[in-house]
């Protein structure tokens, strides 16, 4: 469904009309199964089409994938099974949706690596044309990233407020991170005030990933596969069907805690995830 209203504010809307030098531009994202661009599907899409003019056509669309909404998935997006159930099949609006991003330029958050190849995957598979040839694309992610570095350096201008001209050597930089780990104890007074406290609170959540070299991500709370020729298949499945191929693992030059999951899994023993 699209609409065609003042849904940006002013003060946004003037410089983004402003880029728009002869033809609209969309802003896009998609909420999908995973994050797998080849395997996974799109449960919804948004854009935000603007125009040289100052009108903005919005597209709000849920998809019915095709296939399961993990639960992984909908801990983020909210989206369920049941939400999509009546929903229509990308294959149905794809030839719409392909006419309404046509001939215009496109931007979105982290676009280049994950929106638009599996983007491009969901018209291959409706076999609905989609180019993009001569589209100009704006990824507002590697804007941010370059603009504000995630590194030692930008930890001690924001927390200690000052250069690191000692970056990468190894004494300079465990004073500064001390002196960063200080300035956060100092801007953040809810934060544990023990030892105990901050373990706990710097430990990751237990993220999409089974494990660290991200070779098995998870799907229901079950490992699959995140690589190789059954990439996308449960472990246990594969375990089942084709177990030399976890014992090629096990023998071949894999991580090790990849070998560990594998070798378990030959035992019959998977991973399970908490909560």
């Amino acid at each position: 469904m699209s609409h065609s209203f003042p849904i940006l504010p002013p003060a946004a809307l003037k410089p983004l009309v402003a880029l728009c030098d002869g033809r609209p531009l969309a802003v896009f994202d998609l909420e999908t199964t995973g994050t797998d661009r080849l395997n996974d599907r799109i449960v919804e899409i948004a854009v935000l089409r603007i125009h040289p003019e100052g009108e903005v056509v919005s597209l709000d669309q849920r998809v019915n994938p095709g296939i399961r909404i993990p639960r992984e998935a909908s801990a983020i997006h909210g989206i369920t099974d049941a939400d999509v159930q009546s929903s229509p099949t990308f294959a149905a609006i794809a030839a719409d949706l392909a006419a309404f991003l046509d001939g215009i330029d496109l931007a979105g958050y982290n676009i280049r690596g994950f929106d638009l190849p599996l983007l491009a995957k969901e018209f291959e598979r409706a076999r609905q044309p989609f180019s993009m040839e001569g589209r100009r694309v704006v990824d507002v992610q590697t804007i941010f990233f370059k603009k504000e570095p995630r590194d030692l350096g930008a930890a001690v201008r924001f927390f200690v407020g000052r250069e690191h001209p000692g970056a990468h050597a190894a004494l300079a930089d465990v004073v500064a991170t001390a002196e960063v780990l200080a300035g956060e104890l100092g801007r953040y007074p809810e934060l544990p005030a023990t030892l105990e406290g901050l373990h706990l609170f710097s430990v990751p959540a237990e993220g999409r990933f089974v494990d660290p070299d991200k070779r098995f991500f998870w799907r229901d709370g079950a490992a699959v596969f995140a690589f190789g020729e059954h990439r996308g298949r449960p472990l246990v499945d594969v375990a089942r069907t084709h177990p030399a191929y976890l014992e090629w693992i096990a023998r071949a030059d894999f991580p090790v805690e990849t070998k560990k999951i594998v070798t378990a899994a030959l035992a019959g023993v998977f991973p399970t995830k908490k909560g």
